[in-house]
């Protein structure tokens, strides 16, 4: 996996929130009443709740937006029964994707999914055949913008009980369990350390290469999911080339 990959994909996603900011904090919204009225509103006890606020903190959600949705969420207030729905399939040069969708209608989500792997080249497999190559993890991303010292980051990082540290182009990514996430995070702050990224995410155990005409087809594929309305998340295992920024 390309370190300039990597950095190439963040950066697209941050552009590709900006271009949708309107659907993505509606999205947000959503999944946090969700994952509050599923699991009350303590994001201790509430992995669910826990994934969506620092998913609104990275997006930069208004703290309105996100504190209506927690009082939604806990005073059950009326509204349409969605339900939680994980796709897994196969994009482009058998890259894994698993979608994470919240609908009120799975036969429209399930078509609507369906339609995109099979238009842009992709299968729409069984539950479980991708599912076990993704592990749930804490990633923060440095930029090679912040200049961070390496002995500085590593050791906030890994004192906090992070996994691994990697130093890449410059800046470096940190990976953690989801039990030191707040740790490694506020270890980060205290050093004084920048984060471009904080995520709660899926990471696959091994990323699958694209160039050429099947990166240019996965990114298509990608830009549509996340264009559907349902599709909360969307996870992959594509090492896209820097182009594709």
């Amino acid at each position: 996996m390309s370190g300039h990959s990597k950095w190439a994909n963040i950066k697209h996603k941050k552009g590709k929130a900006d271009a949708l900011r309107g659907k993505i904090t509606t999205k947000i919204s959503r999944e946090i009443t969700i994952a509050v009225r599923m699991g009350g509103a303590d994001p201790t006890g509430n992995m669910k709740l826990k994934l969506a606020l620092t998913k609104a903190k990275a997006n930069n959600i208004p703290k309105e937006n996100i504190q209506r949705a927690i009082q939604k969420g806990a005073g059950a207030l009326d509204g349409s029964s969605y339900e939680e729905i994980t796709y897994e399939g196969y994009g482009p040069a058998g890259v894994a994707v698993m979608i994470n969708c919240l609908t009120d209608n799975r036969n429209r989500t399930a078509a609507d999914v369906r339609h995109v792997f099979s238009k842009y080249g992709g299968n729409l497999g069984a539950t479980g055949c991708v599912g076990y190559m993704f592990n749930l993890k804490g990633v923060f991303a440095i930029s090679p913008e912040v200049e961070a010292d390496e002995d500085t980051v590593m050791m906030a990082a890994l004192e906090a009980g992070a996994e691994d540290v990697k130093a890449e182009d410059g800046g470096f990514e940190v990976v953690t369990s989801p039990e030191a996430f707040d740790d490694v995070e506020k270890a980060l702050a205290d050093a004084g350390i920048e984060v471009e990224v904080a995520e709660l995410t899926m990471v696959p155990d091994t990323m699958t290469e694209l160039a050429g005409d099947d990166a240019e087809k996965f990114q298509k594929m990608l830009d549509a999911l996340e264009e559907l309305d349902d599709v909360q998340d969307v996870y992959h295992s594509a090492d896209m080339p820097e182009e594709e920024e």
